[in-house]
């Protein structure tokens, strides 16, 4: 296998040791495992990538992840050791735009093999709303900006583009085991594109296109299934909707037949179940699967996007 190593300095040895040598558990992995072991050793961004890796290398790769379960990943801030590990490992698998601070030290670190998910399909820019109706009006009054939306693992058809690249890069680093991840990859790519056929079916015939969502995650997954995203927050789920949105969504809802406002697991629900409350609308889950925890439906990426097809058929009316 022609896995580069290098010497470790006594100080990074120090702190990447105290890591701990976990492998990545289920596919939430640990915050942040040591390198230099007798596998191929991938770092891993947030469990969509760690996901990837896992399938893709299977028994050949050891994967660690930068985000611990039940961490939102967008406002990630990396320690020392976790530094440390990530340059010591032999690829780092991320998606760039999305974690400032990964994006930061995957730039200084000296890994030979960086892959951007980004880099490996197309991005496009989305605001509060995608899909359907809103394709016209991406752009709000509010000031929400549309950006580059970095949640491509939603859309099963990107994601499978994606593991195509991971694939590849793989194959070129460790190409003693090159037809192993080949092999893996066809059998992931299989998978999705099942998933693919299931949402597209699922959803084909509902008596409403329009769901509402904390933050927009979504967008890609809409826009495939011809669905319409509207978002209380932007593509941050941290930032905080203005009167002018929670008002807009009141008459969306009301409009469009809407009968639910989703939220997620791993950021607040305040306001999502305010403009339930206010609309006379019902809650439930939508998981931008960005992190699996206890309170994720399901234990793998499969599994949820299976419980999010169930959930928007239910809220859509699907016939």
């Amino acid at each position: 296998m022609n896995v580069r190593r290098r010497l470790i300095p006594t100080a990074a040895l120090a702190a990447v040791t105290a890591l701990g040598t976990a492998t990545l558990a289920g596919c939430s992995g640990d915050a942040a495992g040591a390198g230099n072991t007798s596998k191929f050793d991938v770092v891993a961004s947030f469990y969509p990538m760690a996901f990837l890796a896992e399938r893709i290398g299977g028994d050949h790769v050891h994967v660690t992840t930068l985000t611990s379960p039940g961490q939102e990943p967008h406002d990630l801030e990396l320690s020392t050791r976790q530094i440390a590990s990530l340059e010591e490992s032999d690829a780092v698998l991320y998606l760039k735009n999305l974690q400032p601070s990964v994006d930061k030290a995957v730039d200084q670190s000296p890994v030979d093999t960086k892959i951007d998910a980004a880099s490996l399909t197309t991005l496009e820019e989305h605001g509060n709303e995608v899909g359907g109706h809103a394709a016209e009006h991406d752009h709000h009054e509010d000031g929400e900006e549309a950006g580059k939306d970095p949640h491509i693992w939603l859309d099963p058809v990107r994601y499978a583009q994606v593991a195509e690249g991971v694939a590849k890069a793989f194959e070129k680093a460790d190409p003693d085991h090159a037809a192993d991840y080949k092999k893996n990859t066809a059998a992931l790519v299989e998978q999705l594109n099942a998933l693919n056929t299931e949402f597209e079916n699922g959803l084909a015939h509902t008596k409403s296109k329009v769901f509402i969502t904390t933050h927009a995650a979504f967008g890609y997954l809409a826009e495939r299934y011809g669905l319409t995203e509207e978002a209380i927050s932007g593509l941050d789920p941290e930032s905080e909707p203005s009167a002018a949105r929670v008002k807009d969504l009141e008459k969306t809802a009301r409009a469009d037949g809407v009968s639910t406002v989703f939220y997620e697991t791993l950021v607040s629900d305040k306001t999502a179940k305010t403009i339930a409350h206010d609309t006379g609308l019902k809650t439930d889950v939508l998981d931008p699967i960005e992190g699996i925890t206890d309170h994720s439906r399901g234990q793998d990426y499969f599994a949820v996007q299976r419980a999010n097809l169930k959930a928007l058929q239910q809220a859509l009316g699907a016939k």
